[in-house]
């Protein structure tokens, strides 16, 4: 590797941090400027003092988006689950900017004085900070629309420009580049699944070179189509060798002191490493951590939702709902009509799905396949499938055949984003963590849907269920909701 290839790869985060932050002052200050634009075509900037007036403005409304960014972690290396958390933070960092600046503001005015007449101590050092300097006059020509206009640029455009900066990221890593070379330690049942998260997500920046076994017989083998390079007594030379950076220690049912003699050997010879936990579904929950005494106790945080998260939860649902069903209307006839010349029989295909709770429902769908073949058969997995028809291939490549489902929402069976709705007799095999997606109602999409693992079953996405479940909420419905949109436009919809 060259010398630029060795420091792009030890330095790969720091540089994207960095090159990140001049992306958003680059985005920050042409949201204020689009923000000054739209102000001056709605009539509520002042033409006479132009641009001048709302430099100094700009400048400190950068500033104080920048550090909002850095406080809600949005220049952390590590990333959630499909940058769900990262989406989040941009909203929240907005609106605390937004109440942040107009505070500083006021403080910075001339206008902000004391009983005596003089300027407060405060506003003094403000100005010296920052090197402000505004007067009466000129801060009562700020335009308030134009500012709140600004803010509200701001939140779409970096938001669609961390979008474009994740997606640019990920195609980087896809290409081998800024990757991190680990190893999984242990070859047994979770060893396995992490190398297929690595495979199945190969945007999270992880080179996995090989399997450390702990049985010395199995160095040379292959696991899983990948080698196994060594046993514990060679860790160090392996790391060494392969220039590896993390391990992931999979061995979760193993005694804890020789657990902990691993991470003691990683520490000694100074690789990073991370675990996969015992009770690893209890910790991917909302949990706290007690203490009796010296002894740590697991306890799960507080699932029942507040009065006003599930108002916000079903209003949403209820006017998108509304919104598409009469707006679709036309869609319908014409989708119905297609369908029944193309294949006899109801252009609906409506099956029992269960809900939350365990209440049964009636799931409408778009009938996508010949009447003879639908049913409870398993989904096609190509959209060449025969028992697919021409108009039906259509309808699954953009989603179109979910359409009927929103008549599922309006009538509150089920949400716009949840968990997808089972057949009964999968559910009927739940165990207790399966059961866990009856907590809340089925959605049309969620997290699965927009993630690398839609091509799989269902009931083999527990993950992403469970971490929506933990974490939902009125921002995160609507972030989905919009990924959802860019995923449908694509054409990445089911076979």
């Amino acid at each position: 590797m060259t010398t630029l290839g060795n420091f792009l790869r030890r330095n790969f985060e720091p540089l994207i941090l960095s090159a990140q932050v001049f992306v958003d002052l680059g985005v920050l200050l042409l949201s204020c400027w689009l923000g000054y634009m739209v102000g001056w075509y709605l009539g509520s900037v002042d033409l006479d003092h132009g641009l001048d007036v709302y430099r100094q403005v700009w400048a400190l409304m950068s500033a104080v988006c920048l550090v909002s960014f850095h406080a809600f972690g949005m220049y952390r290396p590590t990333k959630s689950l499909l940058n769900m958390e990262e989406y989040k933070a941009i909203a929240k960092a907005t609106v605390v900017s937004f109440f942040v600046f107009w505070t500083l503001l006021i403080l910075l005015s001339k206008a902000n004085r004391g009983a005596d007449g003089t300027p407060i101590e405060v506003v003094i050092w403000l100005h010296d900070f920052v090197d402000l300097e505004f007067d009466p006059v000129r801060t009562e020509q700020f335009s308030r629309v134009t500012i709140v206009i600004s803010f509200a640029v701001i939140l779409v455009l970096t938001t669609g420009s961390r979008f474009l900066s994740f997606k640019y990221i990920q195609s980087l890593h896809m290409r081998g580049i800024g990757n991190r070379n680990v190893l999984i330690f242990g070859t047994g049942e979770w060893g396995k699944k992490l190398r297929s998260k690595f495979m199945l997500v190969p945007t999270l920046g992880l080179n996995l070179v090989g399997f450390i076994s702990e049985e010395e017989e199995e160095v040379g083998q292959v696991v899983d189509r990948v080698p196994v390079l060594g046993s514990r007594e060679g860790l160090g030379a392996v790391v060494g060798l392969y220039k590896v950076s993390e391990i992931f220690i999979a061995l979760p049912d193993k005694d804890e002191n020789e657990v902990m003699e691993i991470l003691s050997e990683c520490e000694r010879i100074g690789v990073r490493y991370h675990v996969v936990p015992r009770f690893y579904h209890l910790l991917s929950y909302k949990i706290r951590i007690q203490n009796v005494d010296s002894i740590p106790l697991i306890t799960r945080a507080d699932r029942s939702r507040s009065l006003p998260a599930a108002f916000a939860k079903r209003l949403l649902d209820l006017s998108v709902s509304s919104f598409v069903l009469l707006l679709g209307l036309p869609l319908f006839v014409v989708f119905s009509f297609l369908i029944r010349k193309e294949s006899p029989g109801s252009a609906f295909f409506i099956q029992e799905r269960v809900g939350r709770d365990g209440k049964i429902f009636r799931m409408f769908k778009f009938r996508t396949m010949h009447s003879s073949a639908s049913g409870d058969a398993p989904t096609p997995d190509s959209p060449y499938d025969p028992r697919i028809t021409k108009i039906g291939r259509y309808l699954r490549r953009y989603s179109l055949d979910e359409l009927p489902q929103f008549i599922n929402v309006f009538k509150g069976e089920m949400s716009l984003v949840g968990p997808r709705p089972e057949m009964r007799f999968i559910v009927e095999e739940y165990g207790a963590v399966e059961r866990e997606r009856l907590r809340v109602k089925p959605g049309i999409t969620g997290l699965w849907q927009i993630s690398f693992a839609r091509q799989n079953q269902i009931h083999d996405n527990l993950d992403y269920d469970l971490y929506y479940i933990e974490h939902q909420s009125f921002l995160l419905d609507v972030v989905i909701c919009a990924l959802t949109g860019f995923a449908v436009v694509k054409g990445t919809g089911a076979f």
